[in-house]
């Protein structure tokens, strides 16, 4: 595939509550009133199979998984979400938004559930063909003040839907440091990665994404100028 033609990764990643599916949308947007083709998607998810395991991962009613039972199922639903969607459209030259990715599984479970960070990149390069996305926007927020804020979100939703998922929210506040850290970590070893203060008003916050991505991937394009 000519990196010529090739579309763009873009991921959005951090707690829960943070803002990322909204952030997304309005970016998704941008890059559309840009002439751009986009893609928006999220994971675990985005496809059929993908959202058939979110709704066993996510699940509070979903007891006894075994850590690496976890970590095993969430690259089941990106290996399979990496092949039907997200690789065929980079190479039509589209730009793929995808609500989290990779990074979320070394967060979540090689830092939360303390499997380390060197199985998850192993299983990154074996099923998922080592993708790394061109750029990812950490949106980084209080913790406390994210999971309670997606709580409420994941109770509300669940009262209009037999969806429930609920189960990550459940988690402690060490599981929930351990994420973060380990989002920090990654921040600091991958240039890719950007910090975006998710606190400040969302027009601001938008603003300093859009920014991000004109620095960084802005080459060439025929963006929105503000």
């Amino acid at each position: 595939m000519s990196s010529k033609h090739r579309g763009k990764f873009i991921t959005f990643e951090g707690l829960d509550g943070v803002g990322k599916s909204t952030h997304l949308k309005k970016l998704a947007a941008y890059l559309r009133k840009s002439g751009l083709e986009v893609i928006t998607t999220r994971e675990p998810g985005g496809t059929p199979i993908g959202d058939k395991l979110r709704a066993v991962l996510l699940s509070s009613n979903t007891a006894g998984l075994s850590p690496l039972a976890e970590l095993g199922m969430m690259f089941a639903a990106r290996a399979q979400h990496v092949d039907e969607l997200i690789l065929p459209a980079l190479a039509k030259g589209q730009w793929v938004l995808c609500d989290r990715f990779t990074d979320s599984s070394e967060a979540y479970q090689g830092g939360g559930r303390q499997l380390g960070s060197d199985i998850v990149l192993e299983l990154n390069r074996a099923l998922c063909r080592d993708l790394q996305p061109d750029l990812t926007i950490l949106m980084l927020s209080d913790p406390a003040h994210s999971i309670a804020r997606a709580r409420r979100r994941n109770i509300e939703q669940s009262k209009h839907s037999r969806a429930d998922e609920n189960r990550f929210e459940k988690e402690n506040r060490a599981f929930y440091k351990r994420v973060l850290d380990a989002y920090l970590a990654i921040a600091e070893r991958e240039q890719r990665v950007v910090k975006v203060d998710a606190r400040e008003p969302i027009e601001k916050v938008h603003k300093k994404i859009v920014r991000s991505l004109e620095e960084r991937l802005g080459n060439g394009l025929k963006l929105v100028t503000w």
